[in-house]
This record gives structure tokens, C-alpha cells and sequence, in this order.
């Protein structure tokens, strides 16, 4: 028998021992799954089918990741069906986002927008620059003036990891566009793109908190010495959880998470659901006018709309105290907003959509006179120009998006979120699923989205016949009742006219 014949009996042998010991430890683990399923209370399923009854929960968790592939048609799924999706992926890639053979979008969908087309539109040589507004102006002592009508809404450092913070922070730079720092306070990563930054009070304080958990006049006069910030926003509520504060699972809360924010480390971090020393209109209206004292930059305010007659008394009470009272803005977050933890009862029924909210408060402001005076930004699963546009057209000043950036970023509704376990490398803080993620070529598709989207809403504001998207009014566009039939927005909701004991403040 030569060497070779030998080597290969020899390893023919190890090989048919090792398959015998896998196929006893195999033999094995089934005992002992059999043992288990029978024997355990939790789940009727795997008690009346042991083993077997294992496959049902196993294939529900994979069917978060692939049914978005091989079931759901391109507009049905939710919250983003895969049309949504596809657009953002080519625009964030730069690459041709044309379509042919036809719309895959049903016109007869209620609530959905159709935009009139004007006879005329603007020739190129005709068009314009997106206009520049500025908050703040003759109230704040550091104004900010920008022409972006796109801009990054609030998500936390913690919420996302590092180096997703990072890539919005220079794509955002690249863009022209700001980034809004979300409840969790300002880490380095922020400030690593050179890009505008909107600081978010929440109701924790974090960033500029005390060692009480009160808000410190020295940490903003710390912060608004920086000159990346350039306003503050005090976050009243969201729209994943309307009345109830952040929520940032301890798996989350790193030892730079913990030093950013002032909180231990390993711990749920749950914000208030409201402001402790805020429980007034008038307490409001102090809060943002110590802000903007302090820090000297434009202050407003996030929330969403749920009951509306405060409203009135908040635009009643500007007038009483002085428009030097009034925020410079207002975020509008819809109802159906939001990209972390929440309970379920809040993210699906909490607060209304950004649909209703918004032209409400644009009437209210232009009510009381108001309007110029107060600009107003929105925010809500606007990740596409149809959306966009739709908000310019009801009165918005401008638009901030989350998922639509996290989308740019790689982000593909695998829905574990609130899990720290995102395959992209967004959502977690596993330095292992982080290292998917690279900042530079993330970077570049944060801008790429922000500039085709930008540019799409123009191609829209053209064709309405308007040289540039904030001059789009109500009257371009009808809204799908729910008889499937369009109906201009201008009828929906009627612009409203200055009372006239304000018509002086318009």
C-alpha cells in the first residue's frame, strides 16, 4: 500500500469519525429541543409541534428583512414601500433616476398630491436660486440666513452610532444644509463635517444640563460660542411618541454616550415627557426668550399637533408680551414621524399628520399676523420631492428629513431600530456592524440625495410655473379625496386672511 493510498484511508476514517460525533451531538441537540419544546409554557406552538414549531418564529424574524424583496409590490408596503426606497438609493448613488414606460403610482389614492402644470413655464435663463429666508432677523443677535428648504431633522448621537454621525455631518456640509443635533446633545462627530448644526434642548437637558438636570445658562453660552451652531431648538414632543419623552436603550448608552449626555453609562436613558418648569404658553414663551438672551442665536420650538386651541392662545399672548416673546420658528413634526423607540400605541395613533398639522398652523400664524415673523419648518416622512413640494406649497419655509437621510445612508428597513442590532451599521453601537459603514462614501451620498431632491422639487416648482420652490402656493397643487378624485388643496384648505386688529404685524 503506498503513502497516498494510506493518507487517504487514514483520512477517510477521521472524516467518517467526525461525521459520527457531529451527527450524535446533532442527534443530541434535537433530544434535548424536543425536551424543551414539550416541556416549556410560553408558546403553544413549539409545545404541540416540538422542534418543527421552532421554523414559525424563525421564519417571522426573517421575514422583516426579505418580504420587502420577494413579497411586498413597489407601493404597498409601510412605513416606505420599495418605490420610496428606490428613489433615495439613486439619488443618494447619483445616478439616473428616470423612469420609463409609464407611472407605477395610482392617481386615485386618498390624501396623495397631484401638481398643475403651468401653460408657460420658466425658460432655464429664467429660472432662480431657491430663495434665502433668515430666523431670528431683528430679534436674535446672531440672525442665520440660509437658501436650503431641505435640511437633516433631529436624530441623537445614540440613537445613531459615530460613524453615521459623522457622514451626515460632512455630507450635510457639502450639501449647504444643516444638521440638527437631536435631544442628545453634540459630540465630536458633530462638528467633523464643518456643517451648520441646530442644537436640540430636550426635555433631559442633555448637553446643557447642570448637575441638578437643570437648564445651565453657562454650558449655552458655552455652546453658542461654537460657530457651527446656529440655532437652538427646544424639542416640546416628536412624532414617533407625541407626550412621551426619548427613549435610548441602555445596550445604547456607551461611556461617550453617557460623558455627551451626563448620564450613566449602561442605563436606559428616559427623558421627561415634558419640560418640568414648562407647563404654561407663557412659560414657553420665557423659555425661548431666556434661550435666544443667552445664547444670542435663533430659538424655536418642535412639537406636534394634537390639540389645537393653544394655538391661539400662543399667538394671542405673542402679541401681549411683545413679539421679542415670539420664536423665531416652529417645527411641525407629523404624527407619522419618527426613527426610534416608541410604543406602539404612540407611533401609530398618537398627534396628527403632517397633512393636517401643517396648513393649520400656517393659517393660525397668517391669522394673528404672525407669519413673517415666525417661520416654519416641518418634518415627517417627507423623503421624496412630491413631499417636499406638497410642504412648500401649504406654507412650510422649509423641510427636515430623518429616514430619508438614513435611507442615503445604506439604512434598509430592517426595522431594528430600538435593537442596537442594525445590519448597516447606523442604529447600533456594535463596533462590529459599524464597520460596514464608511463615513467618506456615506458622506457622499448624504449630499447626492440633498442635491437631486433639491433639484427634483425645482423641476416641480418649474413646471408649476414658478422660477423657484418657495414661491409654490396652494393653488399648484390638488389633493386625491377620498372618493379617488383630485380637489384643489387651495379648496381643502382655504387660505386664510390676517385678522384685522393684526394686519399691522403681517
Amino acid at each position: 500500500m503506498t503513502t497516498i493510498q494510506s493518507f487517504v484511508i487514514t483520512f477517510l476514517e477521521i472524516s467518517v469519525l467526525v461525521l459520527a460525533f457531529l451527527l450524535g451531538i446533532g442527534i443530541i441537540t434535537l433530544v434535548w429541543m424536543y425536551i424543551v419544546d414539550i416541556t416549556q409554557k410560553e408558546q403553544t406552538i413549539r409545545r404541540n409541534y416540538p422542534i418543527i414549531g421552532r421554523f414559525r418564529y424563525f421564519f417571522e424574524h426573517l421575514g422583516e428583512f426579505f418580504r420587502q424583496y420577494f413579497f411586498a409590490l413597489d407601493r404597498e408596503e409601510l412605513p416606505f414601500n420599495r418605490a420610496q426606497r428606490s428613489w433615495v438609493y439613486r439619488a443618494a448613488k447619483n445616478i439616473d433616476s428616470t423612469v420609463a414606460f409609464g407611472s407605477t403610482n395610482p392617481l386615485n389614492v386618498p390624501g396623495d398630491y397631484i401638481f398643475l402644470n403651468g401653460l408657460f413655464p420658466p425658460l432655464e435663463e429664467e429660472v432662480e436660486e431657491p430663495a434665502a429666508i433668515t430666523y431670528g432677523e431683528g430679534f436674535a443677535r446672531q440672525p442665520y440666513t440660509t437658501k436650503a428648504f431641505l435640511n437633516i431633522s433631529a436624530m441623537s448621537f445614540g440613537a445613531l452610532s459615530a460613524p453615521a454621525i459623522s457622514a451626515l455631518s460632512k455630507g450635510a456640509s457639502d450639501a449647504g444644509i444643516w444638521l440638527n443635533t437631536g435631544e442628545g446633545g453634540i459630540a465630536p462627530y458633530h462638528y467633523e463635517g464643518g456643517c451648520d448644526l441646530i442644537f436640540q434642548i430636550g426635555t433631559a437637558k442633555y448637553g446643557v444640563r447642570d448637575e441638578t438636570g437643570k437648564l445651565s445658562d453657562e454650558k449655552l453660552r458655552e455652546l453658542a460660542g461654537q460657530t457651527q451652531v446656529r440655532m437652538f431648538e427646544i424639542k416640546l414632543s416628536q412624532g414617533a411618541k407625541p407626550g412621551k419623552g426619548g427613549i435610548l436603550p441602555g445596550a445604547k448608552v456607551t461611556d461617550v454616550i453617557a460623558s455627551t449626555r451626563g448620564i450613566p453609562p449602561g442605563e436606559d436613558s428616559i427623558s421627561p415627557n415634558r419640560h418640568p418648569e414648562v407647563d404654561s404658553i407663557d412659560d414657553l414663551l420665557e423659555l425661548v426668550h431666556r434661550v435666544r438672551e443667552v445664547t444670542g442665536k435663533p430659538t424655536g420650538f418642535k412639537c406636534v399637533i394634537g390639540q389645537s386651541a393653544w394655538l391661539d392662545e400662543l399667538c394671542r399672548t405673542i402679541h401681549e408680551r411683545g413679539l421679542d416673546y415670539a420664536p423665531d420658528f416652529m417645527t411641525i413634526d407629523s404624527a407619522d414621524g419618527g426613527t426610534g423607540a416608541a410604543p406602539q400605541s404612540l407611533i401609530d395613533y398618537m398627534g396628527l399628520p403632517i397633512k393636517r398639522s401643517l396648513p393649520l398652523v400656517v393659517d393660525k400664524l397668517v391669522e394673528y399676523g404672525l407669519k413673517q415673523r415666525i417661520r416654519v419648518i416641518c418634518s415627517g416622512k417627507l423623503i421624496n420631492p412630491s413631499g417636499v413640494a406638497a410642504a412648500l406649497c401649504m406654507g412650510a419655509d422649509s423641510v427636515n428629513s430623518a429616514r430619508g437621510f438614513m435611507f442615503a445612508l445604506g439604512c434598509i428597513q430592517a426595522l431594528q431600530c430600538n435593537k442596537n442590532t442594525c445590519p448597516t451599521g447606523i442604529t447600533t453601537h456594535d463596533k462590529d456592524l459599524q464597520q460596514g459603514l464608511h463615513p467618506a462614501d456615506k458622506a457622499f451620498r448624504v449630499a447626492k440625495y440633498a442635491i437631486n431632491l433639491k433639484h427634483e422639487v425645482e423641476i416641480i416648482a418649474h413646471s408649476c410655473g414658478v422660477t423657484e420652490p418657495r414661491q409654490l402656493r396652494r393653488h399648484h397643487a390638488q389633493m386625491i379625496n377620498e372618493m379617488g378624485l383630485p380637489e384643489d388643496m387651495a379648496d381643502v384648505f382655504p387660505e386664510k386672511q390676517t385678522l384685522p386688529q393684526y394686519v399691522t404685524h403681517d
